[in-house]
């Protein structure tokens, strides 16, 4: 059986005879841009849609470090704007720039990638673990670090089960909702470690002690900006601010995690493996098909607040053409994986993602029920 570790794993190879998919659907897609003469990066709605974002965070923000009398759940629903603001600046405007989709000016990408900072995170974790790891290797036990939760939820059905997953599917919202408190505290630090010793930082020729410098300095002024500021310019006393601090996280962690997991963590996704010689079933374009779920194609602005990350299909394909892009080149996607034969897993709503997650969350907990 598969156990939850990507260290030291040897790296699956992907076949090679289904080429011909990728390679059409690439001439198609590129043929889509040239003849609309657009480029394949962000646009005027990205710029915009980047000043939505931080202004989402900031104005409430603003308000309530502004001392303004206002009743308590006044100061709540601030806090969980801010969460939104939070999980916006990660899902429309850090994500496409820790891709280089952003802008086709890599200091502007790069400036960008580390909006992540920002709100707490670390952008070149996010690289190894999403870009490289998760992008490469989806729904793969041992090799996605996406579905190598803590030991009390499984995301695989290759995963070593407890018989505390039997309550996973009523319990996994929770700690959903503690993802970004994660990040912002211990996790980023683990995991830099955990990709030195894998050897991902000397690949790229990134040194150990320069990230985990930058890693201190930024989270320090994120603390600064969160919790000693209100504590300085305001009346709210401590606990006040830790709850506010726990809300705004709690909003944004709740967000990115239903996103993300909707796009894999699905009934209708593959969890293929390795054969005992290392090779995948099929080629990376196609396994990319096998193991990811489109959900709310006719929501547009749930698609715009979520950065186009609801066609997760068009996102692991074309990961460097800007999410502003996807709604234009999906059709192209999906005729052609329908032409080849291939599967284009698509929910509804958000919603019925959202209950169909759940559902395969609680035959993961229950295997053997599940198997009688």
């Amino acid at each position: 059986m598969t156990t939850h570790n990507t260290e030291g794993a040897a790296q699956p190879r992907f076949g090679t005879k289904e080429r011909l998919f990728y390679s059409t659907l690439h001439k198609r897609v590129d043929e889509y841009f040239k003849s609309n003469n657009i480029k394949k990066t962000g646009n005027t709605e990205m710029y915009i849609k980047t000043v939505f974002m931080f202004a989402l965070f900031f104005v409430p923000y603003s308000i309530l470090i502004s001392n303004m009398v206002m009743p308590g759940w006044v100061s709540i629903l601030l806090c969980v704007v801010v969460g939104l603001g939070t999980a916006g600046i990660g899902l429309s405007v850090m994500h496409d720039a820790n891709h280089g989709s952003y802008s086709s000016i890599p200091w502007l990408n790069n400036l960008m990638s580390r909006t992540l900072n920002f709100v707490g995170g670390h952008y070149f974790n996010w690289q190894m673990q999403h870009n490289v790891l998760h992008h490469t290797y989806t729904n793969v036990d041992g090799h996605d670090e996406d579905i190598v939760p803590p030991f009390f939820l499984r995301f695989s059905p290759h995963a070593e089960w407890r018989k505390i997953h039997r309550g996973q599917a009523y319990y996994a919202w929770f700690f959903y909702g503690l993802l970004t408190l994660s990040w912002v505290t211990l996790k980023d630090f683990s995991q830099l470690i955990r990709f030195s010793k894998m050897g991902l930082l000397r690949q790229r020729k990134e040194k150990v002690g320069q990230h985990l410098t930058e890693m201190i300095l930024t989270k320090i002024g994120y603390y600064m900006l969160m919790m000693v500021l209100p504590l300085l310019v305001t009346e709210y006393v401590w606990w006040q601010v830790l709850i506010g601090f726990f809300i705004n996280h709690f909003t944004a962690s709740l967000l990115l995690s239903l996103i993300f997991q909707t796009a894999h963590v699905m009934p209708e996704a593959e969890f293929p493996q390795p054969d005992e010689k290392g090779q995948m079933e099929h080629d990376w374009a196609v396994h990319q098909l096998y193991t990811t779920c489109n959900f709310a194609p006719k929501s547009k602005i749930f698609a715009w607040y979520a950065g186009g990350l609801n066609r997760q299909i068009e996102h692991h394909l074309f990961p460097s053409i800007c999410h502003v892009h996807y709604e234009k080149i999906a059709p192209i996607v999906e005729q052609t994986a329908k032409e080849f034969g291939y599967p284009y897993n698509v929910e509804p709503t958000f919603a019925s993602a959202i209950v169909s997650h759940l559902k395969l969350l609680n035959e993961f907990g229950n295997p053997q029920k599940n198997a009688a």
